[in-house]
């Protein structure tokens, strides 16, 4: 069949390959598993539910979840067919923004997961005058359930209903708006068709490697996010059972469990990641210890498909069957490649995880774009490290004059939702959408250097990319944040939130007094020399005028929850900035103004 609306995914699995774990969930310790057909079926008792309540066609009905789950994916294809319009929302925004999404977008209904996000609705609910309902997934005391609606639906006799609607649905209709959590200002809802998405899975699964019969995909990034939500679509079109994990704390433990063929990840959790193995074995002492950085510094350089002589082969097999083989062990042992996205992934840890046999193929796009422009792929033509790959077939890439990546193709979206003048301007004369990224191509392959609006310029008139330098002091294990500032002064400096639970352990290691809490640590010297050093030794690596001169460190850690992270923890670097003000302004050594 011709796909060209979203909800055609799922009735093509079911037609040519029904899965019997088509969406899994876990809940009370058992992995709880939903077919092709129960999928369907769902969702059909849940379009009939949504008609039976006075959903119509155009209508939007909001989707949060703590978590990602089955029940999300019902509402969203009950909602599909029946050419009504998800609006998925975040968990972590505030009340505040809850009430400006949900005004602006004139929401009737939510469906939600738990007890802690009824709680934020309920209180933002006096302020919302076109929400009519609010349901949950879990069983909440005094909250309207989901399983009501799926109650109305139970009758079939209504499914020509939901048939005649779902015929009149186009591919160029609306499907959903997406509030961007941006770094900076109000949310603002990017409009997307189904064939903006559709578009982009068909063109996408081009670039992903065949995961073989019975594969599995192990989902735990944010199902709001359109990155996270495309796969899932592409998992269906691919015939990959959807696996939700736990929480981001038990993602080991159900990567062992399932055992995927692929999941995806934003770069802050490779970094997490790979810290993690180097600490356990850097301190794994004598012989082990000895090994493993061995077999780190033999592949520092390593380049995928790359040839090299007959020693370093041999050499490799070695450090491959007694250091690497414990990385793929640690996550699952059946990985065929992790899929990253959302922000720049450092070159040095893409190396070290395509040598240990878990290859990363990173990729970019924005929400305006459903999400990918380009992403690499497996095979020398296709991939190297550094690059974001090559944009995808039916994707136009042009530069500007700036280096500015600019974008046409059925990916791009319709508009920021009433806000016409708003997306005027991120459109050039002709057309194109204008990212915002600065970049340059090679040999067919897109490399991004940093966003527009992040490139500034020091008073001597050097311009500084903030993020090349982010990404390259991210590899000292001492730093979990940091955030290279500077426009208009003199030098670029940077605020550092230390990785504080790295400290401790090195502290208890190595007898080091560093003190009882976590502005203890921001505050002691011996941390702040083992940090310069770090810092000193990469400075290296750039021009004089790119250099970190100084630096201040945070006594908190910054979190999504309080407004420093966006939910696929980037900097929200104005939030950053104005928190910590008084240490911006020991950098520059002027009194707080």
């Amino acid at each position: 069949m011709k796909i060209t609306r979203l909800f055609d995914f799922l009735t093509e699995q079911l037609e040519t390959h029904p899965l019997p774990d088509a969406l899994v969930t876990k809940k009370n310790g058992v992995w709880e598993k939903t077919s092709t057909a129960e999928f369907q079926d769902l969702a059909n008792q849940c379009s009939r539910g949504l008609l039976k309540m006075g959903v119509k066609p155009g209508d939007n009905v909001a989707l949060i979840t703590t978590m990602s789950r089955t029940e999300w994916n019902i509402v969203d294809i009950g909602l599909q067919q029946i050419g009504a319009v998800s609006v998925p929302v975040y968990p972590t925004i505030s009340i505040n923004d809850y009430e400006y999404i949900f005004n602006q977008a004139e929401v009737k209904f939510v469906f939600l997961s738990d007890e802690d996000l009824y709680k934020k609705i309920e209180a933002a609910k006096s302020q919302i005058s076109s929400l009519q309902g609010v349901f949950t997934f879990d069983e909440v005391r005094g909250a309207a359930n989901w399983k009501e609606v799926l109650s109305m639906g139970e009758d079939s006799a209504t499914q020509h209903e939901v048939d005649h609607l779902k015929n009149l649905i186009k591919e160029d209709d609306l499907v959903t708006i997406i509030y961007t959590s941006g770094t900076t200002g109000k949310p603002k809802g990017v409009m997307l068709t189904h064939k903006n998405i559709v578009s982009n899975v068909i063109a996408s699964r081009e670039r992903v490697p065949d995961f073989g019969q019975n594969a599995r995909a192990l989902s735990f990034l944010p199902i709001c996010h359109v990155f996270e939500r495309m796969l899932i679509y592409l998992y269906q079109y691919s015939n990959v059972a959807i696996y939700y994990a736990e929480s981001i704390e038990t993602i080991g433990d159900n990567l062992k469990e399932i055992k995927p063929q692929v999941m995806t990840v934003v770069p802050r959790l490779v970094e997490k990641v790979y810290s993690k193995i180097y600490d356990k074995g850097s301190t794994a002492g004598g012989v082990k210890t000895k090994l493993f950085m061995w077999a780190l510094k033999l592949v520092e350089d390593y380049e995928p498909y790359e040839n090299k002589g007959f020693g370093w082969r041999m050499q490799y097999k070695i450090a491959s069957a007694i250091v690497f083989k414990k990385w793929r062990e640690g996550v699952g042992g059946n990985l065929v490649c992790m899929v990253s996205g959302s922000a720049k992934l450092s070159e040095r840890l893409n190396k070290m995880f395509w040598a240990a046999g878990i290859p990363i193929l990173e990729g970019y796009g924005l929400t305006e774009t459903s999400p990918v422009i380009s992403v690499n792929a497996m095979g020398k033509e296709n991939m190297k490290v550094g690059s974001v790959g090559r944009p995808l077939s039916n994707v136009n890439v042009r530069l500007a004059e700036d280096g500015e990546i600019q974008v046409n193709g059925p990916n791009v979206f319709q508009g920021y939702y009433k806000q016409d003048e708003l997306t005027k301007e991120v459109f050039t004369e002709d057309g194109w959408f204008m990212t915002g990224d600065i970049g340059h191509m090679s040999k067919g392959l897109l490399f991004i250097t940093d966003r527009k609006k992040q490139m500034f310029k020091t008073s001597g008139g050097k311009y500084v990319a903030p993020q090349i330098l982010e990404n390259a002091m991210k590899a000292i294990p001492f730093i979990e944040q940091i955030m290279v500032v500077g426009e208009g002064e003199k030098m670029p400096t940077a605020i550092i939130q230390p990785n504080f639970a790295y400290i401790r352990e090195w502290a208890n290691r190595n007898n080091v007094d560093v003190g009882a809490d976590n502005a203890a640590i921001a505050a002691n010297e011996t941390v702040r020399k083992e940090i310069h050093k770090g810092i000193a030794d990469i400075n290296q690596q750039f021009g004089n005028w790119e250099q970190i001169k100084r630096f201040e460190l945070t006594p908190e850690e910054w979190t999504i929850e309080d407004g420093l992270l966006t939910p696929t923890l980037k900097h929200k670097r104005r939030n950053i900035q104005s928190k910590y003000k008084a240490l911006y302004n020991k950098l520059y050594d002027r009194s707080e103004r």
